[in-house]
């Protein structure tokens, strides 16, 4: 039976939970940002990353999404607070087969270059996040797209596929402009031009990036002229930041710190649901790691209470699954016991009684360090050496993308909450390294399961496949699922508006900060 932490399990049947937070909106003066206003024309928040890249279609981790969907916008949006898909580029659409959706343009919209986007930038867009190595598990549905005006596409998929839309409003689907694109290939990597609320000004690397509000969006302006986001690699650093003014929100928060910013009444805590997992990689084309005991005996020697209990101060709930309980097609099959003695017995069994020598690879993240430094302990125990290394965070993913790692440490948030997103990517054979299965499992019954549950748009067929596979994966232990954790971010109290998003994808234009 999977564990449950008292208290935690709580933020599951939450939407947003604001804990101390002061002062709330305040109606007409909230919208004021002409000159002079009580409101400051700048955000300035702290996260513990960088930007990989400014290319929507090649930056798909959160600490770089974390700033390019203020710049781009999407055909349509997920509406966190209803779950609903609803309006963004496109203003409507209709499906006119379960394998066509016709989708209406909104007229008028600009990008930050100032010329139009059409159907032409949409079908661009479509077709080059298709091909693009690193989020075609989001987009390979889309079979081919079809201007039938300047104005109106039709995007047809191989399938029956009954994730489209919430595929479509993930950031990674972004919309971007041709004619700038193509022009030079790379220019959206470190130059991003989009059609979103703010435009881009400045990036200086490992430091800081400037965005400015864009005169021209098609909807509300935003609410503050200027963002700007600082790296800040230690967690405790964004903390002080953040109590010194230094910043005005801190992202991801480490667990240990959020008595601190309840504690202040200055500040305040925001929280969303768990949708994060935490989980190790084991690269199962390497040895000893193709041996399915060896990954179950890695897997009991964890206890993953007691690093719930002592690294996250209880702030998370230990996962019996690659997906959470929030999202659509989840399925428990149960939560790995923690045992020792049947860790050992498992690596005699696999032919290795005195246990073996491997590497652990981590990203920089205090929590995820301290994490790893724990299963390293635990691992320990039953007579494996595991050699902890830690690393910047863009040299990790590019490792571990190039399948250089024998084990490491992820975090993997199912962006449209539906099971597809995760199991496609982490699971199927065509999605090696870059594509997210950094397991390199192969197995021919785990694809047609993935594939059963995303060929299918009948709810009942998609839910047995995914309690099916769920079951299947518990035993082949590709993966070893720790923890899901909520997203936390610490505020000033003179911050209103803000909403922490559930997935990590927090927007700032309707946020503004007095001051």
């Amino acid at each position: 039976m999977m564990k449950k932490i008292a208290g935690v399990l709580l933020l599951a049947g939450l939407v947003l939970v604001c804990i101390g937070c002061g002062g709330g909106s305040s109606g007409g003066a909230a919208s004021s940002t002409v000159e002079g206003s009580e409101y400051k024309d700048t955000i300035t928040w702290g996260q513990g990353a960088d930007v990989t890249s400014f290319d929507p279609h090649v930056g798909r981790q959160t600490p770089a999404v974390q700033v390019t969907n203020h710049i781009f916008d999407t055909l349509v949006q997920f509406d966190g607070t209803s779950s609903e898909v609803i309006p963004q580029i496109a203003e409507s659409w209709e499906q006119l087969s379960p394998t066509s959706y016709r989708f209406h343009i909104r007229q008028g919209i600009k990008f930050h270059d100032g010329t139009d986007l059409t159907a032409e930038d949409v079908k661009y867009s479509l077709d080059r996040a298709v091909a693009s190595s690193m989020i075609s598990y989001l987009m390979d549905f889309i079979s081919e797209t079809i201007i039938e005006d300047p104005y109106t596409v039709v995007v047809n998929t191989h399938f029956p596929y009954a994730p489209t839309l919430r595929n479509l409003s993930v950031p990674f689907a972004a919309i971007l402009p041709k004619a700038y694109t193509e022009t030079d290939p790379d220019s959206q990597a470190k130059k991003p031009v989009g059609s979103g609320p703010y435009k881009f000004v400045s990036w200086t690397q490992s430091d800081s990036a400037v965005l400015e509000a864009f005169a021209d969006y098609y909807a509300d302006p935003p609410k503050t002229k200027n963002l700007v986001m600082k790296v800040i690699p230690e967690a405790s650093q964004r903390t002080i930041a953040l109590e010194t003014g230094e910043i005005d929100l801190a992202y991801d928060l480490p667990s240990n710190d959020h008595k601190l910013i309840t504690g202040n009444e200055k500040l305040s805590l925001f929280l969303a649901p768990p949708l994060s997992l935490f989980y190790l990689s084991m690269h199962m084309e390497k040895a000893p790691f193709e041996n399915k005991l060896v990954r179950q005996a890695i897997s009991h020697a964890i206890d993953r209470q007691l690093i719930i209990d002592t690294v996250v101060s209880g702030a998370a709930q230990a996962a019996d699954a690659i997906i959470a309980p929030g999202v659509y097609g989840y399925y428990s099959a149960g939560v790995d016991q923690y045992d020792p003695e049947l860790s050992k017995q498992l690596l005699a069994q696999a032919g290795y009684p005195n246990g073996f020598t491997t590497n652990l690879w981590v990203n920089n993240n205090q929590e995820r360090v301290e994490v790893s430094t724990a299963i390293v302990d635990m691992l320990r125990e039953v007579g494996i050496t595991a050699k902890l290394e830690v690393m910047e965070a863009g040299a990790f993913w590019d490792k571990t993308d190039n399948g250089e790692h024998e084990m490491a440490f992820f975090g993997w948030i199912t962006s449209t909450k539906d099971a597809d997103y995760t199991y496609y990517s982490l699971g199927h054979s065509s999605k090696f390294g870059p594509g997210g299965n950094t397991s390199y499992i192969s197995e021919p019954q785990v694809d047609a399961l993935i594939e059963k549950g995303r060929n299918s748009t009948e709810p009942a067929t998609r839910e047995q496949a995914y309690k099916d596979l769920a079951i299947l994966l518990a035993d082949l232990t590709p993966y070893i699922s720790i923890m899901y954790s909520p997203i936390s971010v610490g505020g000033n109290k003179l911050v209103e508006n803000f909403e922490p998003d559930p997935i990590g994808y927090h927007r700032l234009e309707n946020v503004q900060v007095r001051k």
